[in-house]
């Protein structure tokens, strides 16, 4: 049983990074330096990662009032609700570029409302932070919501029974225990939002240094049969992404020890 799943893991995971971070560090050493730290690249990672963390931010801040609303309260259409939240799980991305354009575009319900006051969304960087925030929104909820519907209402009762005000019983009962889901969540949509293709090819004009991601210049690459540029700029990305989520790991490990020392 470990022999299979070494081998699962080796084959699916470790050796495709590997062989990815090895063609671009060994077979194109000599473009290494020239393809990754191109104006163009570095615009296209600025705008990732600004965007990315944007949409993260924002989807954790409504993701959070989402988990209070669907596990504090009931109401009708809750489970329709809660429902609807997993469809961007499934449902591919082109569509939900095409269902956002149809939204937001120029002849859409609330684009051509915001173009006739001069506000445009598709084929600009709001059009890319509305698919980022559309794709990556449920992996929030779903991280905290297991947690939230875990904390023991009778540990805020005694916090208000001694005090506490409901700010006070937030910050020092309910908060730290939705740390980890928080985190977890802010994980999982920050790394959505940086892979994210499908939609953002729609609805951006994918113009180097206007609104083009890293993900979209790397199959721009691809289609100028530039394989050497596209590799150097995935293991780039990668390599971004892996000392990130370490930092975060890292954090969250000590955080946690923490936590378990103070109980």
């Amino acid at each position: 049983m470990v022999l299979l799943i070494s081998f699962y893991f080796l084959s699916f995971f470790i050796l495709p990074i590997i062989i990815l971070f090895y063609t671009s560090l060994v077979t194109f050493a000599q473009f290494f330096w020239e393809k990754a730290t191109a104006p163009v690249a570095i615009c296209a990672y600025q705008l990732s990662f600004s965007l990315a963390l944007t949409a993260c931010l924002i989807n954790t801040f409504f993701g959070f009032l989402v988990v209070w609303v669907l596990t504090r309260y009931d109401f009708p259409g809750r489970k329709l609700l809660d429902a609807v939240i997993d469809l961007p799980f499934c449902l591919p991305t082109s569509v939900a570029g095409l269902s956002i354009c149809a939204i937001y575009g120029s002849k859409g319900w609330i684009g051509q409302f915001l173009l006739d006051h001069g506000i445009q969304i598709i084929f600009t960087k709001w059009g890319i932070l509305i698919a980022m925030i559309f794709v990556s929104f449920p992996f929030v909820i779903r991280s905290v919501e297991p947690v939230f519907e875990q904390i023991d209402k009778q540990l805020e009762e005694a916090a208000w029974c001694l005090g506490a005000t409901s700010w006070e019983t937030f910050l020092k009962v309910i908060w730290p225990t939705l740390v980890p889901g928080v985190s977890t969540g802010m994980i999982l949509s920050f790394s959505r939002c940086i892979g994210e293709y499908g939609a953002i090819v729609i609805l951006s004009s994918n113009f180097p240094f206007k609104d083009l991601v890293t993900p979209v210049f790397i199959f721009q690459c691809l289609e100028q049969y530039d394989y050497t540029g596209a590799t150097i700029l995935g293991s780039v990305l990668l390599f971004f992404c892996f000392i990130l989520f370490l930092f975060i790991n890292i954090y969250q490990h000590f955080q946690g020890r923490q936590q378990t020392a103070a109980s």
